[in-house]
């Protein structure tokens, strides 16, 4: 009996080698006829882009000067309407002159005394009649006639009250019959120039010194002579349809906000702008010439929090590869390094993706980078 067992069993080990063959052969024939999985993909195309930066900021009048009298007196007309345009020199009041004239008139009549007297005095001198001093004395007291004369003729003119600039002038303090004095401390109106006009922003520190390392290493170049240009657009919306030029920034950072602010002046015909207005200003930062720009969706993150892509290489075979991500540039992330121009990245079907599978790559559908469309974009910090 253990003699036939044994026999079986020898016959039913060729026969188990074989079954375990045959079906290895089964499965590498399935794995080999499987259908790669079909993913979109976008071929990264470089180009140059020009960034901008959105900054919010606020209009503020180029020039304003509050209207003050440098005479006393009763204010006897305004001779202006509120609201109204003024020229610089244009007379807005009238302070009561009578008393100047009569200080005038005094300050005249004792020049003339003066004048008179020292003539008399430099005659005198040559037949030796008086002495040196008194001449001396003379021609003293007519030069201070005259000072006083020339004091008394500016208190008279400042009997009338100036526009000290042109602009738009606001309300009237005071009113016909009102007592104002040389000095005071209440303004009788404000004048405010509002063409051109000023616009201030706040820009970060960072985002400033971000910018100086890349034009420094060369992946940014200045936009030549529109690099100091700048865009405006109103609160609700609107572009302002006149450009502005950067004219300083600020030389030292806010500690509370850490930022820097800068000002821009944009020319204001119409008086659109008025001061205090909320407004986003779109600086010109730099071009770039190849930028490498990838939608949104193509970029994920490994377990180490390292920006990753899916690429699709020409066996169309996958590989993951890190990357380094600048910025967002509208709905794409612009890429310091990691993809080349002209390979494709996966945004459709990441989920299928592994490195090394093969796999069927088609177009990606709906991708439109915001960039596509110009070559201008906005950019915000990351």
């Amino acid at each position: 009996m253990r003699l036939e067992r044994a026999l079986r069993a020898r016959q039913l080990i060729p026969l188990a080698a074989i079954w375990l063959l045959v079906g290895c052969g089964k499965q590498e024939t399935v794995e080999s006829t499987a259908v790669p999985p079909e993913v979109g993909v976008y071929t990264v195309k470089a180009q140059a882009l020009t960034l901008t930066t959105d900054l919010p900021g606020r209009t503020s009048a180029y020039r304003v000067s509050e209207v003050r009298p440098q005479a006393s007196g009763i204010l006897q007309k305004r001779m202006f309407v509120e609201g109204a345009e003024v020229k610089q020199g244009e007379q807005l009041y009238q302070i009561d002159p009578r008393t100047y004239e009569a200080l005038l008139a005094r300050a005249e009549a004792s020049l003339l005394t003066a004048q008179n007297l020292a003539r008399r005095y430099e005659r005198l001198l040559d037949t030796n009649a008086i002495s040196q001093q008194q001449y001396d004395d003379a021609m003293a007291t007519w030069k201070q006639a005259q000072a006083e004369a020339q004091m008394a003729r500016i208190n008279m003119q400042y009997t009338k009250v100036l526009a000290p600039i042109t602009g738009r002038i606001g309300r009237s303090a005071v009113t016909e019959g009102a007592l104002v004095t040389n000095g005071q401390a209440q303004e009788l109106a404000t004048v405010t120039q509002l063409d051109p006009i000023y616009v201030d922003v706040n820009q970060p520190i960072t985002r400033l010194l971000g910018l100086k390392r890349a034009l420094e290493s060369g992946r940014l170049q200045r936009v030549g002579d529109n690099q100091a240009q700048v865009s405006l657009t109103l609160d609700d919306g609107t572009p302002y349809p006149l450009k502005g030029v950067l004219k300083f920034s600020e030389v030292s950072v806010a500690p509370s906000t850490g930022s820097v602010t800068l000002r821009a002046e944009f020319p204001n015909p119409d008086h659109k702008l008025l001061p205090g207005m909320f407004v986003h200003a779109l600086l010109n930062e730099g071009e770039q010439q190849a930028a490498i720009l990838v939608p949104h969706q193509a970029v994920g993150r490994d377990a180490r929090g390292v920006p990753t892509v899916w690429v699709v290489k020409p066996d169309n075979t996958v590989e993951s590869r890190e990357v380094q991500t600048l910025q967002t540039v509208g709905n794409a992330w612009l890429l310091g390094a990691g993809i080349n121009d002209g390979e494709r990245v996966i945004t459709e079907g990441v989920q299928l993706a592994r490195s090394g599978i093969t796999v069927k790559p088609v177009a990606a559908k709906n991708v439109k980078l915001m960039s596509e469309f110009g070559s201008q974009v906005q950019a915000q910090a990351h």
